[in-house]
């Protein structure tokens, strides 16, 4: 009998994880190293956010937490959903988790049996089809392609819905692509799901705030009010707010699901962290001014990579509507060779012989379930993406 489960045999390690961590140990190493893996703003977490984590620990606020929150959080989450995204959330129908991985986590957990499909637009976050296989679902892999800015169309999930799908996950704007859903296209997707009432939303809303220019967000059960009793808003502070080690993921949903969660969550690790949670309470009532500030400073990195990209030889590079990353393609690179002989058979060949050369870290498409594409994380100083550019320039210059 075999001492570890066969689940680990469904589950494949991050990609991005093992990207930033080679990128640290080469730059440990006395390597120079510009590391475009981590999707983590460069950003600190704003003082009024801090100072109320500080004032927490001070009123002795570091107990046991409720599993599902906070009552002052989870009453910031349903005003945060009636402000923000017109939707009519109760507390009770609030769920706090130990960032937005855990939300995503029970909820496929209390609702996957073994069958059961979940859709997933392809590229897709890495953890994605990992935590569907760890919680006995099945991935069904939706494709989106560049021509069309990686979006998930109506006919596309039409075709991918059968009696046994249970959930849609939507993930916009998108890690890895920066693709975002404007309110018509939303539209097109719902009136495909009405036709299917068997089928669940999960929305990762993550980067809600993240969108650049003119675009205006809109979450699904926003655009289509009678797919509010099955679907799952899930959002958290990490990207907008700064505050990606603290730890604190939300969503809201019927209250039956949320129970549910909240079983789980029981069972599994218990409330997130306090003295986090009552920071987030501030981060979500209080100055959300910053935001507007750092978005600009956002587009303004996003739209250098860009005009860089797309000078460097044999690189394609879409603008995105959203989020810090880009995602272009290197399929005019495939079967190039690098001065040392190497064929350029891959795009994870392309990323290792990158690294290697240059000392740009940046993750492979492949690993997001589509390629020949890499993801950049543009969350660092204008600087150093000027200098990764120009090492990516110089990079497919060489190849022959």
């Amino acid at each position: 009998m075999a001492f570890l489960a066969d689940t680990l045999s469904r589950v494949k390690p991050s990609a991005t994880i093992a990207v930033t961590q080679k990128a640290r140990e080469l730059k440990n190493a006395g390597r120079d190293i510009i590391g475009l893996g981590a999707g983590e703003p460069d950003f600190d977490t704003p003082d009024n956010i801090k100072n109320a984590a500080i004032e927490a620990i001070r009123r002795g606020e570091t107990k046991y937490p409720p599993v599902s929150g906070i009552v002052p959080l989870r009453e910031a989450i349903a005003k945060k959903f009636k402000r923000e995204n017109n939707l009519d959330y109760k507390p009770e129908q609030t769920i706090v988790g130990t960032g937005g991985k855990q939300i995503l986590f029970n909820a496929f957990m209390a609702t996957l049996n073994p069958g059961d499909e979940v859709i997933i637009p392809r590229p897709y976050w890495v953890s994605y089809p990992e935590m569907v296989a760890i919680c006995g679902g099945t991935s069904v892999y939706a494709d989106t392609s560049i021509d069309n800015g990686f979006k998930l169309t109506a006919a596309v999930l039409e075709k991918a819905i059968t009696p046994k799908t249970k959930w849609l996950l939507m993930n916009s704007p998108s890690n890895p692509s920066g693709a975002a859903y404007t309110q018509a296209e939303l539209r097109a997707l719902a009136d495909v799901l009405l036709k299917h009432p068997h089928v669940w939303t999960l929305t990762d809303d993550m980067y809600e705030h993240l969108t650049y220019g003119d675009f205006v967000f809109k979450t699904i059960a926003e655009v289509e009010p009678k797919l509010y009793e099955r679907t799952l808003t899930m959002n958290g502070v990490s990207k907008a707010y700064a505050m990606t080690g603290w730890r604190i993921g939300y969503a809201a949903g019927p209250v039956q699901l949320i129970k549910a969660m909240d079983m789980i969550q029981g069972q599994q690790t218990s409330g997130a962290c306090t003295i986090a949670q009552w920071a987030s309470v501030e981060a979500l009532n209080g100055p959300q001014d910053f935001i507007t500030k750092n978005k600009a400073i956002f587009q303004g990195r996003r739209d250098l990579v860009v005009s860089m990209l797309n000078q460097a030889r044999g690189i394609t590079c879409p603008s995105p509507e959203g989020a810090f990353y880009v995602y272009p393609s290197c399929a005019q690179l495939i079967g190039k060779k690098t001065k040392a002989g190497k064929v350029i058979d891959t795009d994870e060949a392309f990323c290792s012989e990158l690294l290697e050369a240059e000392g740009v870290a940046v993750v492979f498409g492949s690993a997001f379930g589509l390629g020949p594409n890499f993801r950049i994380s543009y969350a660092t100083s204008d600087a150093l993406l000027e200098e990764a550019c120009t090492r990516i320039q110089r990079f497919t210059a060489s190849l022959t």
